[in-house]
Parts: C-alpha cells; sequence; structure tokens
C-alpha cells in the first residue's frame, strides 16, 4: 500500500487565517490531535476574549442537555466592551441534535416512542441549521467533537447544509518532519538538543501524538544529565505504546540479540497486551523486513520501502534496509509464514503465551 502524507490542509489555513486576524464565525473542530485542538483554543479564546473567560463575551455549553433556544439565546447576546462573542459547544452532535450520550438513553427507548424520537430529532435539526445559517459577524461559535465521533452524512440534505456554513478543522497527527521539528524546538526551549533520529525514535515509540509528548519531553529533559539528549535517555523514562515494545523486540531479533528479544516479550506479558495484538505488532515488523529485502533484490531504495509499508520514519528504513541487507529472501519469507501459522494457532491455542514463546524462539534461530 502507498503512503498517504499526512497532510493537515485544513488546520494550516485555519492557523493562517488566525495569524491574519481572520476570525470566522463558525469552525467544527475534531480530530486526533488533541494538542493541537486544545492550543487551538487557546489562542481563540486569547484573541478573542483578552479580559479572560469570567466575563460576559464567553459561554461553554455542554453536548448533554443543550436546547437550541439556550444556543439561539446565547448567539444573540451582544458582547460587552468587545467585537466578537465566543461561545463553546462540546460534544453535541450538530446532525443528529443532540448529544451522544442522549443518543445512547433514547436508543433504549421503547419501540413506540422511536418514531417520535426521530421526527423531534429531525425538527430540532431544521431548527438548529436555521440558527446555524444566520449567525452574527459578531459570533464565534466552534463545535468541539472530543469524545463524540464526527460523522456527518454527505448525503442526508441538512447535513450538507450545516457542513456548507461551517468551517471544519481536522486535527490530524502531524507528518514525520513536522513532528521531528516540533519534537527539537521543544528540547531547545529545554536547553537540550536532540538529534534528528532520536527525534524520530521518541515520536514512534509514543505514536507521535503531541499530547502525549509534551509530558515525555519533560521528563527526558529531567532525566538527562548533559546537553544532550540520549537514545538511552529516552528508553530510560518513556513507556512505549504497544506497537513500539514489538518494534524493539523484533529490532532485538533482527539485530541478533535474542535475550533482549526474550525481555521485551516478558515485558508484554507482565503489562497483560492481548497476544493477539503481540502476534499483529511482530507479524508487521516481519512483513515490512520482507519489503526490505526485495526492495534490495530489486535495486529500490529507503523511499520506496517507505511508501510500500507506509513507514513514517527515515530511521526505521534505513534499520530495515540495513539489517536485510545480512540476510535473504528465503529466511524473510520463512519468517512471515512463521508468523502467519503462529496467528492461526493463537485462535485455538490453549496456552497462546507459549506460542508466542516458541515463535520467538523459531525467529531468533532463523536470524541467528
Amino acid at each position: 500500500m502507498a503512503q498517504k502524507k499526512n497532510t493537515n490542509d485544513s488546520y494550516d489555513r485555519f492557523y493562517a487565517s488566525m495569524k491574519a486576524g481572520q476570525i470566522g464565525c463558525f469552525y467544527i473542530f475534531h480530530g486526533e490531535e488533541r494538542y493541537l485542538l486544545e492550543h487551538s483554543l487557546h489562542e481563540l479564546r486569547r484573541r478573542l476574549c483578552p479580559d479572560g473567560l469570567d466575563g460576559f463575551n464567553y459561554k461553554r455549553f455542554e453536548g448533554r442537555g443543550l436546547k437550541i433556544n439556550e444556543l439561539d439565546e446565547a448567539i444573540d447576546a451582544l458582547p460587552v466592551f468587545a467585537e466578537r462573542t465566543l461561545i463553546e459547544v462540546h460534544d453535541y452532535d450538530i446532525f443528529k441534535g443532540k448529544s451522544s450520550i442522549d443518543s445512547d438513553e433514547e436508543s433504549s427507548e421503547a419501540p413506540l416512542t422511536a418514531g417520535k424520537t426521530k421526527n423531534s430529532d429531525d425538527n430540532d435539526k431544521r431548527l438548529l441549521t436555521g440558527v446555524l445559517s444566520n449567525l452574527p459577524e459578531y459570533v464565534c461559535l466552534i463545535i468541539v467533537y472530543d469524545a463524540l465521533p464526527y460523522k456527518p452524512d454527505g448525503r442526508l440534505k441538512l447535513d450538507k447544509e450545516i457542513l456548507k456554513y461551517a468551517q471544519v478543522v481536522e486535527f490530524k497527527v502531524q507528518e514525520q518532519s513536522r513532528l521531528t521539528n516540533w519534537i527539537q524546538r521543544h528540547f531547545d526551549s529545554a536547553g537540550k538538543r536532540i538529534s534528528k533520529a532520536d527525534a524520530e525514535y521518541l515520536a514512534l515509540i509514543t505514536d507521535g501524538y503531541m499530547a502525549a509528548l509534551i509530558g515525555e519531553i519533560a521528563k527526558v529533559s529531567a532525566y538527562s544529565n548533559g546537553d544532550s539528549i540520549s537514545r538511552e535517555d529516552i528508553d530510560a523514562v518513556v513507556t512505549p505504546v504497544l506497537s513500539a515494545y514489538a518494534y524493539k523486540l523484533t529490532d532485538a531479533l533482527i539485530a541478533r540479540k535474542h535475550i533482549t528479544a526474550m525481555n521485551i516479550l516478558d515485558e508484554l506479558f507482565q503489562l497483560r497486551e492481548p497476544p493477539q495484538k503481540i502476534i499483529f505488532n511482530i507479524s508487521l515488523k516481519m512483513r515490512q523486513f520482507l519489503a526490505a529485502r526485495m526492495c534490495i533484490d530489486n535495486q529500490l531504495g529507503k523511499s520506496a520501502l517507505m511508501d510500500i509499508c507506509a513507514i513514517r520514519y527515515d530511521f526505521q528504513a534505513l534499520a530495515l534496509m540495513e539489517a536485510a541487507r545480512k540476510t535473504t529472501s528465503s529466511l524473510c519469507c520463512e519468517a512471515v509464514l512463521l508468523c502467519s501459522q503462529a496467528a492461526f494457532d493463537l485462535n485455538s491455542s490453549p496456552e497462546p503465551e507459549a506460542r508466542l514463546i516458541e515463535l520467538v524462539a523459531h525467529l531468533a534461530f532463523i536470524a541467528s
């Protein structure tokens, strides 16, 4: 599968216009990268409510129990000694006209009330669409999808009507180069230096979420005694996500560090990670290892491997290519087949942990 560049065009456009002082009347915020979302809310609050959030010009609503007339009244209220009013609505599904919690509660009602509930929802949606279509220029309304999934239905007329008035901003996990630069800048602010490869490694073992990285950068900076951050500093204080544990396990196997691989597997067992998740991640890495060997056999480079396997970080691809040069295509194929057989066996194995230990032992044998 070709790697898709993780662009964040809607966020880039929003942030550029906000910095230029061009703030719209209606935004929908959603996406995985909560750090960027919260940072954007903070910036809007700072720009539109310079006197703080306890005045007349900032209003926040939670989705549960929110009535459309309450929102309409807040919109109609003129700003006091300011140019704009900022209104935030959190976890209210404008495409259903209710919060997710309300939806769950009403879905448990008796069938006889289902038709009435649907008609009520449609009426609420029409009323809400009318409100959103006539926002005054002094209002900045932000609908924030946090715990609630963002799922408009492009086939429905009212959903399309709502989207016509909104500026939808998706906050995605940042692509490699931007995230690496961001990590390096934050270490610089702490008086530390980190190499590009180690910044990528830190992003990898935390899944690349800025919200998690902020705390980890502070921990690593406080732990490190020198001016430069080392890989050992990161490993000493950062707890990897599951996929990163599997990456480290298979990396140890490929590097012929068999005892290290077994120790990492034991750590995964102690963390009570499901065997199916462990085997999925090991299998994924072995398929990438085979792809690296095939790239070498066909005189293709690192970029081709990153495209084929959707690998985000340069250092991962470089390590795979370097290790694949020390083995053969037949051994890589054997490793993939061993993983496939183990994944099949786990479905009926009475002792899945023992089957995983057996797999790692076999992989260590063919890698040696």
